[in-house]
């Protein structure tokens, strides 16, 4: 038999909201002092979560204060309420004939926290949440099942760590099957057999839907012939697909149906729902929710909330494909795009076109970047790509959140890859990979001779040119300089040019290794990021996880994640992680560079000191994951914006 803890919440509506492991419902009612409700109470709704009667009739005090709760005629009279000033405000009664349904699977995940009172969100990683939702992320990739960079990182890390903390998680992808009939990585996903149709496109499609549960997550993965093709999920060695649109529209018709016909762990998500789409591949699913959903009473509860990882990228066709969609004639102005007149193709040519990311944008509850500073760089014409006045519109609702890192993957302590391990502690296996890497590469074994690592793709983006062309002049300082990437084959022969000349000093691996990018990484004294813009960046948090000291550009996610070094603060204590230098010169690098160079040869405490703040700083993804739930209870406050 159930029964009922009760946890305040951050809700503005009154009314019982759903908890992780339990149905949404509203069978509660306000006992005594209504006129006192809507003062000053801190909290003015509730959640629910599943406990359990230690025996038949008797039931489980989990009340705050000294209120008693006790069964009354019809219902349990669960505790009574108290403002700021210890007065009594209120109480709550449950009806028996409310039903709850428990889901062991997530109970045994908040087992832990069940019995603390709920406080206000903090950004300790340990505080546990005051509101738990239901979470459905949205993705066109998600690792491990499927990735080409930072999406598929995030989408598949995130998720892990919300549920950790107690939310009820969906992640929805298309099933990439590579052109083969099945795939390793999909091995454990079964199919629902729930088939669901989807009209778009001027008929009916019908996609199937398959489900893993893993780490606390749904994992639920779109089937259909147009995901059963070689190449990445956009293209392939031709270019990108030609029906990206066909098959990303269906992601989101799919997604927006399998909260309410998958009977998960027992039971469905429903439709209150906190939908979190990525990108334009998702970008219909707000759309979806304000014009195909709402009208009809479905999805009246839930919100959404569009994260941008990259703005370049918007999903953009002729105004014609509209019809497409799946939606009413009424929302074309939702995804309408005039491209400015320079830009068209012809004169006679009107400019017309429709932009998923845009039609997610102006309908979405909120909006979240992958890092402060590129929240700030897309409402600007240098980064917004013809979209900054339109999410500056937005600012209000728009946040900044850093990526995180995989804290098991990347740790010093425990990392495989690595000939010595080490800790903020024990810093003397970081020496030992030193000397091992320098070994391994063939150069030449000085421990006193600061090693300088570059890591990254080899394009114009990572500021590859820059580096190369401030090479040679680095060379005459006593370093070593050692790079690792592919990519342009003008950078990779500038490469290989460099080793040949300075056989001792530098080293140029073109390809990428995973094992050799951890060596680098753990072995380097400094990691170099010239990148000319970079959403969030993850190789500057791997660096400082092993205590390697990063000097980046000022830009994007690099600006927020490294403070420049000053010495003299704190009483002469110092501060700062790294070195971020403005603007992309070849002179500002080596000034960087330089001031990198001397303090790790000369000033050895104070390079100690730049060493251990780096590896002090929470990076996981726990700590992005808290302050992505002070941006699902912000979603909520208001009615939802669209529809």
């Amino acid at each position: 038999m159930e029964a009922l803890q009760i946890a305040p919440s951050k809700y503005l509506a009154a009314k019982l909201v759903q908890s992780s492991g339990i149905n949404c419902f509203s069978g509660v009612r306000r006992l005594g002092f209504a006129s006192l409700l809507y003062g000053k109470r801190k909290h003015r709704s509730f959640c629910a979560r599943a406990r359990s009667y230690k025996e038949e009739g008797e039931f489980v005090s989990r009340g705050s204060g000294n209120a008693q709760n006790q069964e009354a005629e019809g219902g349990v009279l669960v505790g009574a309420e108290r403002d700021g000033t210890d007065s009594v405000v209120g109480f709550r009664f449950i009806p028996h004939s409310v039903s709850v349904i428990s889901d062991e699977r997530v109970l045994e995940t908040q087992e832990a926290e069940a019995d603390k009172p709920s406080e206000e969100i903090s950004t300790s990683d340990t505080t546990p949440p005051s509101t738990t939702y239901n979470v459905v992320f949205v993705t066109s990739e998600a690792a491990p099942y499927s990735k080409t960079g930072g999406l598929g990182d995030v989408c598949g890390s995130l998720p892990i760590a919300l549920a950790a903390r107690g939310h009820r998680v969906m992640v929805v992808s298309p099933r990439y099957m590579d052109g083969g009939l099945s795939d390793k990585k999909f091995a454990n996903a079964v199919d629902t057999e729930k088939p669901t149709k989807i009209h778009c496109f001027g008929g009916v499609q019908e996609v199937g839907l398959f489900h893993e549960y893993r780490a606390g997550v749904d994992w639920v993965f779109v089937d259909h012939p147009s995901y059963h093709r070689p190449g990445t999920p956009y293209g392939d060695g031709f270019g990108a697909f030609g029906d990206n649109q066909f098959r990303f529209t269906l992601l989101c018709h799919a997604a927006c149906e399998a909260p309410l016909v998958l009977p998960l762990g027992g039971y469905t998500y429903g439709d209150e729902c906190l939908f979190i789409a990525n990108d334009w591949h998702a970008g219909l699913v707000p759309v979806l929710l304000a014009a195909k959903y709402r009208p009809h009473g479905v999805y009246k509860d839930a919100r959404s909330i569009i994260v941008i990882h990259n703005l370049a990228h918007q999903g953009v066709e002729p105004a014609v494909t509209y019809k497409n969609f799946g939606l009413p004639p009424g929302w074309y102005k939702a995804l309408e795009w005039v491209f400015p007149t320079w830009a068209r193709t012809h004169a006679l040519d009107p400019g017309e076109a429709v932009n998923v990311l845009k039609s997610a944008i102006v309908t979405a509850d909120r909006i979240v970047t992958v890092s402060q500073g590129y929240a700030w760089e897309i409402t600007t014409p240098d980064g917004g790509y013809g979209l900054q006045e339109l999410l500056s519109s937005r600012k209000s609702v728009l946040t900044g959140i850093t990526n995180g890192v995989d804290t098991d993957e990347w740790n010093p302590s425990t990392d495989a890859h690595l000939p010595s391990l080490y800790s903020i502690d024990n810093l003397s296996g970081k020496a030992e990979c030193k000397a091992a890497l320098q070994a391994e590469l063939g150069l030449p074994v000085r421990p006193d001779c600061p090693l300088i690592g570059f890591i990254g793709r080899l394009d114009y983006q990572k500021g590859v040119d820059i580096l190369l062309s401030a090479a040679p002049h680095l060379m005459y300082d006593d370093v070593q300089l050692v790079m690792l990437g592919s990519g342009e084959k003008q950078y990779e022969d500038w490469m290989r040019q460099l080793e040949s000349t300075y056989k001792d000093k530098y080293r140029g691996w073109v390809g990428f290794n995973v094992p050799i990018s951890h060596r680098i990484t753990a072995g380097c004294d400094i990691l170099v990021m010239p990148s000319r813009f970079e959403l969030c960046g993850l190789n500057q948090l791997y660096a400082m996880r092993y205590g390697t000291v990063p000097v980046v550009h000022s830009t994007g996610g690099l600006r927020d994640t490294v403070q420049t070094f000053d010495p003299y603060a704190k009483e002469g204590a110092g501060e700062g992680t790294g070195w971020a230098f403005s603007p992309l010169t070849k002179d500002s690098l080596l000034t960087a560079l330089q001031r990198a160079v001397l303090t790790c040869r000369e000033h050895k405490t104070s390079w100690e000191g730049l060493m251990k703040r780096g590896m002090e700083k929470n990076t996981s993804w726990d700590n992005a994951a808290v302050q992505y739930e002070q941006v699902f209870d912000w979603a909520f406050i208001d009615p939802p914006y669209a529809g």
